[in-house]
């Protein structure tokens, strides 16, 4: 049986056709997995970014304005842009890195690294970057890179009044001053109820502060300051009435806008949430506090003949007369002796009692959540009534002595302060009565003729009647009084026929001015709230008055040293 024969030619060709065939078959198996899987992805739902829709819905949560008294914006929000990065969609690591430092050159740090190479589905880059950033970061094109629109609260008057209005943190809530009030008191359990998500849902919130008044008195505390080579400063103006504050400045302050410097320690709110011993400021308080017991009235004297030793220790008057004075020349002459011995003749209890009375044993309350805890004396002692009663031994805040002293201007009722508007009538009903009208008005006589006739006044004012009280207290240093370094402060009120508005200055360590020997509370202080007071009572509505009558008498030698 013969064997056929095969062409070679043919057979080749075969074998060609067979492999294209099968090649064939195999891209088309490829391309029908690829469009299978093309099709399932194109029907499936995206999986969701729960980390992006948490921080998209954090970033969009606004904040009302706030204003002042009246309606002058003070912290408002505006529109930034910030940079995040989806690390599951971004190629190549090392590129998007040097490409994005080109831009901001602190993201090539090897946190951003870490960040972009993890499995997140979304983590923040910077926040809060600048329109020319955004548009340069844009143009770069880099994959799983993008911004989201968030609300950066933004104060105009900078560090004007940034120890009322405090602060917000980067996601834009509230950490110190009316802005954590803010969001304590219902504006954070709006947000969390996914509510108030835009400025158009909130009403602005507006304040006592007139922004005009502030201004001066921060104005005139830095003026000070540089002029006395101070090394801090505190001003307060309260409605006697209602218990607004109009203006409260600490210096040095801090600009909401770089929440960096509120870090700073030296730039703490000495107002509220710092306590100091005020030295002869407090023979206000004291002398009040006689008088309204009924066991002292202003025709009674003392004798400040001598030093008063006890204990160990000595009390002595800086400028002594040498002889009796009568409680009005102890109040204008500033006798510690005078005003220890007035003390201990009310009695350590009642000391006690009135102090307490009047709001000096716990701390302020205002809607600031920066407030202080007074120090009082661990023993009651008394020499510790007698030093207390001319300022030593007891620390207090500043807005401490203004309600107090409201009190003793108003009539006699212990108002507590307010940042927020309030009518005359509301304060009634929030009102303690705490000295009888009658000790007010001799509180208000002896604040006037201080003004006339003693060391305050370099605080006068043509056609306002300003009054007050000097207060010069050494610090203390390493445990004991320096002599050469003093806290001087200046109480007032004006106009003294009818007050309407408490003044309270401060100063820190203020030195002489060249060519004067003296830096107490009268040279530096008392001026301050003169300059403070011409400035501001125009703006507060108070009219002027040029036919001032003489002060009383009431007793009184004054010999001007």
């Amino acid at each position: 049986m013969s064997r056929l024969s095969r062409d070679p030619q043919k057979e080749a060709a075969e074998r060609g056709r067979n492999r294209i065939v099968l090649a064939m078959a195999v891209f088309s198996a490829i391309y029908l997995v690829i469009a299978g899987r093309l099709v399932t992805l194109g029907m499936a739902e995206e999986r969701p970014n729960v980390a992006y829709q948490t921080a998209q819905e954090e970033v969009s949560a606004a904040r009302p304005d706030i204003v002042d008294r009246n309606g002058e914006i003070l912290a408002t929000d505006l529109s930034t842009a910030s940079l995040y990065a989806e690390p599951r969609r971004v190629l190549d690591v090392d590129e998007a890195i040097e490409s994005l430092s080109t831009v901001l050159p602190d993201l090539g740090s090897a946190t951003t690294r870490r960040r972009l190479a993890s499995d997140a589905g979304f983590v923040w880059l910077k926040r809060e970057i600048t329109d020319e950033q955004r548009k340069r970061v844009h143009s770069l094109g880099v994959p799983g890179i993008d911004f989201l629109t968030e609300n950066r609260r933004f104060y105009p008057g900078g560090a004007l009044a940034g120890h009322v209005l405090g602060l917000v943190d980067v996601d834009n809530a509230g950490i110190a001053g009316l802005e954590k009030y803010i969001d304590d008191h219902g504006l954070a359990a709006l947000h969390a109820a996914g509510m108030a998500r835009t400025g158009e849902d909130l009403a602005p919130v507006r304040l006592s502060l007139d922004i005009r008044v502030q201004h001066a008195v921060r104005d005139e505390l830095s003026r000070a300051m540089e002029r006395y080579q101070s090394i801090a400063a505190v001003g307060i103006i309260l409605d006697a009435n209602t218990g607004e504050v109009m203006a409260m400045s600490s210096l040095p302050d801090y600009d909401p806008n770089d929440p960096s410097e509120a870090l700073e320690a030296d730039r703490m709110n000495r107002a509220t949430a710092g306590v100091f011993e005020l030295g002869s400021v407090f023979k206000t308080f004291t002398t009040a506090m006689a008088l309204d017991s009924g066991k002292v009235s202003m025709s009674d004297s003392f004798d400040a003949s001598r030093p008063i030793r006890i204990g160990g220790y000595t009390i002595r008057d800086f400028h002594g007369m040498g002889r009796a004075l009568s409680v009005p020349e102890i109040f204008i002459h500033s006798s510690n002796i005078g005003t220890a011995h007035m003390a201990l003749s009310v009695g350590i209890e009642s000391e006690k009692e009135f102090l307490g009375r009047i709001g000096m044993f716990e701390p302020v309350q205002t809607e600031l959540p920066e407030t202080a805890q007074p120090i009082l004396p661990p023993r009651w002692s008394e020499i510790a009534a007698m030093t207390i009663s001319f300022g030593h031994g007891i620390s207090v805040s500043p807005m401490h002595a203004a309600v107090a002293a409201a009190a003793l201007m108003n009539g006699g009722n212990l108002i507590p302060p307010t940042f927020f508007p309030r009518t005359r009538s509301e304060a009634l009903k929030l009102a303690k009565p705490v000295v009888s009208p009658a000790t007010s008005k001799a509180m208000r006589e002896l604040f006037t003729m201080n003004a006339e006739k003693g060391s305050g006044k370099n605080a006068r004012v043509e056609g306002y009647r300003v009054g007050g009280k000097t207060g010069t207290a050494d610090k203390v240093v390493n445990g004991r009084y320096a002599h050469d370094k003093r806290r001087n402060s200046f109480l007032a009120a004006f106009p003294m026929d009818d007050p309407q508005y408490v003044v309270l200055v401060m100063l820190d360590e203020p030195k002489p001015e060249p060519g004067k020997y003296y830096a107490t509370a009268g040279w530096n202080a008392a001026p301050t709230v003169s300059n403070i007071v011409r400035r501001v009572a125009p703006m507060l509505g108070v009219p002027p008055k040029f036919d001032e009558p003489e002060a009383k008498t009431l007793l009184v030698s004054y010999d001007d040293h």
